[in-house]
């Protein structure tokens, strides 16, 4: 988690949270029920619009038996059960696991340092000052992410990135590797050693050079 984090601002999870729920619902339309912005009491599966997004992708939410037990922690959710809102249109497809695979509104929604008219909102929050999300970026201004000489997404940035959503979408209190809730550690590496696997080759230069 510390490498993906690398060019991320110390203190990025705590705006990333109010960004995050307004990327909830198509712009204009309210979260139902409403989300606090400060306490996480009804996040995770307590949510209906959250929990959806949670849901692994190998159960189906509409399921009222699987969503019992998911609230209800009777189904326990391990890092390499991949959510749904990892996928674009949070949509996954068992016939092409890679269709979508991080391309997900949630995640796209920000910005590339070398190409900044194309943004991706969470990966700008971490990786940029919060301010440039609604605004067109300053030639003046480098972001975090140059200063700390990153210019690209990185593989472990776009897992980082990934942790820390599934984070703020969840109960944890407090982002850590050791966190059991969420068991982000898993999760993370899961997703890096996906994009580091040489058999995944073709997919992964295409989604990085999507990204």
């Amino acid at each position: 988690l510390g490498k993906g984090a690398s060019g991320a601002q110390g203190d990025n999870t705590k705006t990333l949270k109010s960004a995050i729920l307004e990327w909830l619902v198509p712009r204009g339309q309210a979260v139902i029920p409403p989300l606090s912005r400060n306490i996480k009491f009804d996040c995770g599966f307590n949510h209906e619009v959250i929990s959806a997004l949670l849901c692994p992708t190998g159960l189906d939410w509409s399921n009222p038996e699987i969503k019992q037990n998911l609230k209800s922690g009777e189904t326990a959710v391990h890092g390499d059960q991949w959510p749904m809102f990892l996928y674009a249109g949070y949509e996954y497809d068992p016939k092409d696991p890679w269709k979508g695979l991080l391309k997900s509104k949630i995640l796209i929604f920000s910005h590339l340092i070398k190409y900044p008219s194309v943004g991706v909102q969470t990966c700008l929050h971490v990786f940029t000052s919060p301010s440039s999300v609604d605004k067109e970026p300053r030639a003046t201004c480098s972001g975090n992410a140059y200063l700390h000489g990153m210019k690209l997404v990185t593989k472990g940035s776009l897992a980082y990135i990934a942790t820390q959503v599934q984070f703020l979408l969840s109960l944890s209190s407090v982002f850590s590797h050791t966190d059991m809730v969420t068991d982000s550690e898993n999760f993370y590496h899961s997703i890096l050693d996906l994009l580091e696997d040489p058999d995944e080759c073709e997919e992964v230069v295409e989604l990085m050079t999507w990204w």
